[in-house]
């Protein structure tokens, strides 16, 4: 699943959560459970199940952990976590404590996490998803998943800076490529798949070819005048590329 420093830090993580009397069980989704890891690029995509739901004074306690661990190990930066009360996964729109991006915030698990952790979450500690975390709907995934591209990814056009940011380019093109994968199929798929699929949807080769370097290969510094193209190509083909597939989707 991971290379040796990465489980090291996953096994320390774990192991300053276990002395918390109400940790039920650590799970590891998204690339690091998927097989498309790749260590210092990916994020490490994680879910903490507690009996009880987080109080002010347990939120800091996370905090705490989280801040001693990056202390440590700079890989941590890349260790994101959602804190979910074992009574509280009926409901998709609750908002948990989730430590992302070095700060703590509240959001959902949504519909995909979900569904990666039935078809191949890994476990840290404690008993498996399938134990604990009721099943999505097909339904329920694409549902999330359309609402995603129309609510969040295609409102997001309408703000030409963000597109010059590599984060922007590489999560905007994938995402889209995954979800019209999962609206026509109902499969999920990994980034590194993604990216044929977005050469199969008509997205531009040269920004493609871009994210597979910087993923894949050997990253190299962006020119700004390459920068500036990207974002008017990216912002172009998702403009065009997200109403098809939402136009295409069966009701």
């Amino acid at each position: 699943m991971a290379d040796d420093p990465t489980r090291q830090l996953l096994d320390r993580f774990v192991g300053l959560l276990r002395p918390t009397p109400s940790l039920i069980s650590v799970w590891a989704h998204g690339s690091l459970a998927g097989g498309d890891y790749r260590p210092g690029r990916s994020d490490l995509d994680l879910i903490a199940v507690v009996e009880h739901r987080c109080d002010p004074a347990r939120e800091a306690q996370i905090v705490e952990v989280h801040e001693t661990l990056a202390a440590d190990a700079p890989l941590a930066s890349k260790l994101h976590c959602s804190y979910v009360a074992a009574g509280e996964w009926d409901d998709l729109a609750m908002q948990h404590p989730t430590w992302a991006h070095e700060e703590l915030m509240h959001r959902p698990v949504t519909a995909v996490t979900r569904r990666e952790l039935h078809r191949f979450g890994a476990v840290l500690y404690g008993p498996p998803p399938g134990d604990l975390v009721p099943r999505i709907t097909d339904r329920q995934l694409a549902d999330f998943v359309a609402d995603d591209l129309r609510t969040y990814w295609r409102p997001a056009l309408d703000h030409p800076e963000r597109w010059h940011q590599d984060i922007w380019v590489d999560l905007g093109l994938l995402t889209l490529a995954r979800a019209a994968t999962t609206l026509k199929s109902g499969c999920l798929i990994t980034k590194s798949e993604a990216l044929d699929v977005l050469a199969e949807l008509g997205a531009p080769a040269d920004v493609v070819h871009d994210i597979r370097q910087r993923r894949y290969g050997r990253p190299a510094p962006t020119p700004p005048q390459w920068t500036g193209r990207r974002a008017e190509l990216t912002r172009g083909f998702l403009a065009r590329a997200i109403d098809e597939v939402l136009a295409g989707r069966r009701p």
